[in-house]
């Protein structure tokens, strides 16, 4: 083999190796594009879904404050059905009283005179619950 022989396959083979390296540099810059391009709509993807997530968010937010607000609300009537209960209790046991003593009227004047006792006295009271429909 003569001295020209091996310069020519040296030179071949580092070329071939030069080749082979730009080819996979070549290959890797692709591979990190693509990576890139893919990256960024990942990315677009998911400021969109950040805001969509935001907006969730929100109404969530706004929700609870709605249920807090209505709470407050149903504690309030509550508090004011309670306080009626109440009323509605005195006001029934007053008049369960004012009922006691008006019998005792009738009593004492049926006593006195029961010849002229009227046909209807009412000697009780028609004590029945008024219905709520």
């Amino acid at each position: 083999m003569s001295t020209s022989t091996i310069v020519l396959i040296v030179v071949v083979a580092v070329a071939a190796i030069l080749l082979i390296a730009g080819l996979a540099w070549l290959a890797r810059s692709k591979r990190n594009q693509h990576r890139h391009v893919e990256a960024d709509k990942i990315r677009d993807a998911a400021k969109e879904e950040t805001l969509h997530v935001r907006q969730q968010e929100a109404l969530a937010d706004e929700t609870a404050a709605k249920a807090r607000a209505a709470q407050a609300e149903a504690d309030v009537k509550a508090a004011q059905a309670s306080g009626l209960q109440q009323q509605a209790a005195a006001h029934r046991n007053e008049a369960s009283t004012s009922r006691d003593e008006l019998n005792e009227q009738w009593d004492r004047a049926n006593q006195l005179d029961p010849a002229s006792q009227p046909p209807e006295t009412p000697k009780s009271a028609d004590h029945t619950e008024p219905q709520h429909d």
